[in-house]
């Protein structure tokens, strides 16, 4: 039997041995800088936009021109030239005259105001009927209104998003300083394992947890490693365990981390370092193993899936927490769920919205099987000392 330390305990101890695994700055272009982590605040060194522009295709106009105007009364103005896209307008917009203006042209001098297209009409003798008044500013986007010199416009910390990664090309950035991608070790055991390309035969199995866990680092904002299987020997396992840990900054081992005969994980870890707990009271992950090889972590992760990636979650993904916000969402529970294990339970659960409030829904099935994740949102925990939770108990639901 495991000697088993609670899930609390686990957290606090990879928590308090290794905390949050931030990386030193790098420089990346600016289309690789989605999902990544920006190392400094942001400060515009520029206003956007750089000069008044339109917001519409239509006439620039002095407003005052057209206060009072109607479709019975149209406000008739002289047509005194047109502004060009990425062009300095050469003409003037003097009271009782107006300019044609294309959607982002520049406004020209002494207008305050643009009249859309629809509302307008020309009569072909160079005059315009402005058929709808128009208030001083309308359609027209100021010089700095988007941005401000000395704007704080990206916090540090901030994970870059398609909108961040636009800010940044607004105001010329070619380049960004980010933290540079934790490299995370990915590697599964066991003979029964074959590639996923390969049809198993006998008693064989597809490797699924590689790919789900690589899957997972990835989507922490990390960089997956991934190893060749290794078979149940414990010399090629020492082997790859040894040169990933040269090569990254974190070893995740899954498979081979039980009690049994040929579980050469916890030797090899306990060989190579400081092992802090092998067993968590939890299910699914009972086996779930750390050792602490020269300031570098190596878990060793059940052969099931389901609980393979949920210890994932729960001790690997808050090590990445640099890199990517874990987040939760408060739920009622649908259903009433038991639970007597004298361990915490991790329960994945699907949201619907009921009468107004999220709902978590429990994924029902079989342990180990990943497929019932693929309906489920998130997942939830029962503690240790907890004998089930009732129906419509307030429950946080951490998110995938």
């Amino acid at each position: 039997m495991l000697e088993v330390v609670s899930l609390e305990d686990a957290r606090a101890l990879v928590r308090k041995r290794f905390g949050e695994l931030a990386r030193e700055p790098e420089t990346v272009a600016l289309g690789a800088c989605a999902g990544r982590v920006i190392v400094h605040d942001l400060v515009a060194s520029e206003g956007v936009p750089a000069f008044d522009r339109s917001t519409v295709d239509g006439f620039a106009v002095v407003a005052d021109d057209t206060f009072g105007c109607s479709d019975a009364l149209p406000a008739l103005l002289e047509l005194a030239g047109e502004v060009q896209m990425g062009a300095e307008p050469d003409c003037p917009c003097a009271p009782g005259k107006c300019v044609r203006i294309p959607t982002g042209g520049k406004v020209p001098q002494g207008a305050d105001a643009v009249v859309m297209l629809e509302y307008c009409e020309e009569y072909g003798d160079g005059t315009i009927g402005i058929a709808r008044p128009a208030a001083p500013g309308s359609n027209i986007v100021f010089e700095n209104d988007d941005v401000k010199p000395g704007q704080v416009l990206i916090p540090e910390g901030t994970v870059l998003q398609a909108h961040h990664v636009g800010t940044l090309a607004s105001l010329g950035m070619a380049a960004c300083d980010v933290r540079k991608r934790v490299g995370v070790g990915v590697i599964s055991t066991g003979d029964e394992i074959v590639p996923v390309e390969e049809t198993p035969i006998a008693s064989q199995m597809r490797d699924v947890n590689a790919p789900v866990l690589a899957a997972a680092v990835e989507a922490c904002g990390a960089e997956a490693v991934r190893y060749p299987i290794v078979p149940d020997d414990y010399d090629a396992l020492f082997a790859v365990v040894k040169q990933a840990l040269g090569e990254c900054d974190m070893v995740l081992v899954s498979g081979g981390s039980s009690a049994g005969q040929k579980d050469n994980t916890a030797r090899v870890l306990s060989m190579l370092g400081d092992m802090l707990f092998h067993g968590v009271a939890v299910k699914p992950g009972k086996p779930t193993m750390c050792a602490d090889v020269s300031g570098q972590a190596a878990f060793g992760l059940p052969g099931h899936p389901v609980a393979a990636y949920f210890m994932f979650l729960e001790l690997v993904r808050p090590m990445l927490a640099a890199s990517q916000r874990i987040g939760s969402s408060s739920a009622v529970l649908a259903e009433g769920l038991p639970s007597n294990h004298g361990r915490a339970e991790l329960v994945a659960v699907r949201l619907e919205e009921r009468e107004g409030r999220a709902h978590a829904v429990p994924v029902r099935g079989k342990s180990g099987l990943i497929s019932q994740l693929s309906t489920a949102d998130g997942y939830i925990e029962i503690a240790r000392n907890q004998e089930g939770l009732a129906a419509g108990a307030e429950v946080r639901v951490r998110l995938f």
